[in-house]
């Protein structure tokens, strides 16, 4: 793709949404380069400063070269963009599986483009997030990658498309050995309900999540359906439904707290014609639907696997990481000395060759614990064949739909 975005090209991006890091642009022009294709810019923290540059071509730290040294070209980026689109594709995709993960690829800006396409979004964005973070405009370079809420590319001639976008979170409880006794609640309870409490005890939102992790990575069809019905209930910034690329439950960036009856109305109304069920019942058909495909794909198998790379917890893994970048371990110099040598000690005794694994697959695990699972689903015309590897059969409307499935 041979251009550079400049400031007349900022009017055709549209907001779409945005997490920690990034600000995510849906293409509203006519450039066949772009149909059906969203855009990742990179934020940065308000008042905070991009990386400074220094002698090494590298963008990456010392330490971050010695424990990613064997993928090549990560260890040689020469930018943030470019070690995290290489990241995706050759350390996550092999992992989670080529076809379910979209490195995207790389297009120039010039910097009035993206201060033209920050001026053009502010107004969308959650307050909250404007308050933290700011687009970085020292950033020379974009992620432009399929727009995943489509089937396929943007094309629509084959029928509607409506897609559902989940964050999964962990989806297990850690057994590790060291875990320290004050922090025994973490085997009994996921770090998503965690993380609720303190949101909550923050005033970040006015009531907890019906919505269990364990629950959507049980295998257990039942409660799969029960994690699909509990976060439209409570959709937050986990739950998110497009048509044809458009945004018709949840919220942009900050989620919604709850799908009262206003909300669920609209929704049903808006799913006629694509669910062929009476009204009043095709939200729980279309809920159904979301959880046949989730079972049926096995998808999340792959996703807890790389979750469970993290054997040794964060409360095991700091002290490797202290090991690799050769400090002092401050976590050991805030135990009491006089007591008897505690369980992480032995971690600081170990080769650097295991230190750096350790580290390496807790932050492997870090981003499959934090990435999006987009479904996307198209009814399939009358006789229409399907593959049994893409395709699910609603039973409560006698419907069958191809569906694809992605991680973000």
């Amino acid at each position: 793709m041979e251009v550079k975005l400049e400031q007349k090209d900022a009017a055709d991006w549209s907001y779409r949404g945005e997490g920690a890091a990034n600000i995510v642009l849906a293409y509203t022009g006519s450039s066949p380069s772009f149909i059906g294709k969203v855009m990742r810019i990179t934020k940065k923290a308000r008042n905070g400063s991009s990386p400074k540059r220094d002698s090494n071509p590298s963008v990456l730290t010392e330490q971050e070269r010695l424990l990613w040294r064997d993928v090549e070209e990560l260890v040689a980026s020469p930018t943030k963009e470019i070690a995290e689109q290489i990241y995706t594709q050759l350390v996550m995709s092999p992992l989670l599986g080529s076809k379910h993960v979209d490195a995207g690829m790389r297009v120039p800006v010039k910097r009035d483009f993206l201060e033209c396409v920050e001026k053009n979004v502010i107004k969308q964005r959650p307050a909250w997030r404007v308050d933290v973070s700011v687009v970085d405009l020292e950033r020379d370079s974009v992620i432009i990658m399929s727009d995943h809420s489509l089937f396929p590319g943007g094309v629509l001639k084959d029928g509607p498309c409506i897609s559902v976008e989940i964050k999964p979170k962990c989806g297990f409880l850690p057994s590790s050995k060291f875990i320290a006794e004050r922090n025994f609640v973490k085997r009994s309870a996921t770090r998503f309900q965690m993380h609720q409490v303190l949101k909550l005890r923050e005033q970040e939102i006015s009531e907890l999540s019906e919505y269990d992790p364990l629950d959507l990575f049980s295998g257990s069809k039942e409660r799969i359906h029960k994690a699909i019905k509990d976060l439209y209930t409570t959709p937050q910034n986990n739950f998110r439904v497009f048509l044809n690329g458009s945004l018709i439950l949840g919220g942009l960036g900050g989620g919604i707290k709850r799908t009262d009856a206003v909300a669920g109305k609209a929704f049903e109304d808006v799913l006629e014609g694509i669910i062929l069920a009476e009204n009043g019942l095709r939200t729980t058909s279309f809920i159904q639907l979301v959880a046949e495909a989730v079972y049926c794909s096995r998808v999340l198998d792959g996703l807890l696997e790389v979750q469970k790379l993290d054997n040794f917890d964060i409360e095991g893994a700091i002290h490797a990481y202290y090991n690799v970048v050769c400090q002092p371990c401050a976590v050991c110099q805030q135990l009491d000395e006089a007591r008897p040598p505690h369980r992480c000690s032995s971690l600081h005794s170990i080769h650097i060759v295991e230190s750096l694994k350790i580290v390496r697959d807790y932050l492997i695990a870090a981003t499959a614990k934090d990435c999006s699972l987009m479904i996307s689903f198209r009814p399939m015309k009358d006789g229409a064949i399907g593959s049994p590897n893409n395709h699910v059969y609603l039973q409560s409307t006698n419907q069958s739909f191809n569906y694809k499935v992605l991680f973000l």
